[in-house]
């Protein structure tokens, strides 16, 4: 049996169909007029679109010196599983991940080196700072949250990111739309007028990160960059006295989707704001290749702090470099009823008051 062949309306989508009075295909939902010769060219092109061409060059991380890891030790959580890696000198405390306590088990060994770590900037006292700074001009917190929790933990973590390189070249096609209005006597008429748009070229990405720790919810992490690599160094060991380490459990290329996602994301967020002058502007198509992607394995400070109220545990992170510092915070549901009760009130006194004008005129 013979495939069948379905045109599109690059315009509305709608199935098209040829006109034989005017010779021309027609689409008869938005009644766009496409000359033959013009169609056949567009169904060409996409159906020589070539797919996304994202692999990587996995070269991340090195060996161990002799020597090297003999000062460093893994904390073994019971109960979440983490593996945390400390210096001799660290004491066996409580998991920074779960909370629960943590026992020194054995020497660290294997695994990869990191090429890099940015070192800690910020301290503990500054983390503890931050919490409470966190905590003010949050109308909806409980203030029995803000008199009666404590602060169970503050730990000092160098959490595993795997560093993305990579040029792209791009090609992605847009359905952009313009609209004229004007009017006589009689009606007001709407001219929209449909284009497709294309972009193509390079652009290039240095150390995308991806944090390598299914312990450490992406969101979280994602949400105290950016991290300023300009500062990283060379990876020593003498960097992880005083913090732990978290020990990574997603390699290089069990992260490899999240990058291409993120790579993909910012190419087209770019292409996008070169296309200027049109009423609405709609992705289309979009393929994506990568040149020279390489990965590389280092370490970025974190402070995660802990703290418990009212039976339930909420966790934050500040950024070690930067400052920058993130987490959720319970909701005082009397203080938002009173809150949604006067916002709805202040919406309906203004509808009022516009109805009671247009009654007057």
């Amino acid at each position: 049996m013979a495939d069948l062949q379905e045109y599109k309306c690059p315009c509305c989508g709608g199935p098209m169909a040829f006109d034989s009075t005017i010779q021309k295909v027609k689409c008869p939902f938005c009644d766009t007029e496409f000359e033959m010769d013009t169609l056949a060219a567009y169904d060409e092109r996409l159906k020589n679109e070539p797919e996304d061409e994202m692999a990587w060059d996995d070269s991340a991380g090195g060996a161990w010196q002799e020597g090297e890891t003999e000062g460093l030790r893994i904390f073994i959580c019971k109960s979440c599983g983490g593996e945390i890696v400390g210096d001799e000198n660290t004491g066996a405390t409580s998991c920074p991940f779960c909370g629960n306590p943590v026992v020194m088990m054995r020497q660290f060994s294997g695994d990869l080196r990191p090429d890099y770590v940015i070192p800690f900037k910020v301290d503990k006292k500054a983390a503890k700072a931050a919490l409470l700074k966190h905590y003010s001009g949050k109308r909806l917190l409980p203030k029995v949250f803000r008199d009666q929790n404590h602060i169970d933990e503050i730990k000092g973590i160098y959490v595993p990111f795997w560093l993305f390189d990579a040029d792209a070249d791009a090609d992605i096609r847009y359905k952009a739309t313009r609209v004229r209005q004007w009017s006589d006597s009689r009606y007001r008429y709407t001219e929209t007028s449909f284009y497709s748009v294309n972009r193509g070229g390079s652009i290039g990405f240095n150390h995308v990160p991806v944090d390598g720790s299914s312990k450490m919810a992406d969101d979280l992490m994602e949400s105290i960059e950016p991290f300023d690599f300009a500062e990283a160094v060379d990876f020593k060991t003498a960097y992880l006295a005083g913090y732990l380490a978290d020990k990574y459990d997603v390699d290089a290329g069990q992260s490899v989707e999240r990058a291409n996602a993120r790579i993909k994301r910012s190419t087209e967020d770019a292409f996008a704001s070169t296309v200027q002058g049109y009423m609405t502007v709609t992705p289309e198509s979009s393929t994506i290749r990568l040149h020279n992607g390489t990965a590389k394995y280092a370490l970025y400070p974190v402070w995660i702090l802990n703290t418990s109220w009212n039976g339930q545990k909420y966790t934050f992170a500040m950024n070690g470099q930067t400052g920058k510092f993130v987490g959720d915070l319970p909701v005082d549901k009397g203080a938002y009823k009173k809150w949604l009760f006067g916002l709805t009130g202040g919406i309906g006194a203004v509808i009022f008051a516009a109805s009671y004008l247009l009654w007057l005129l």
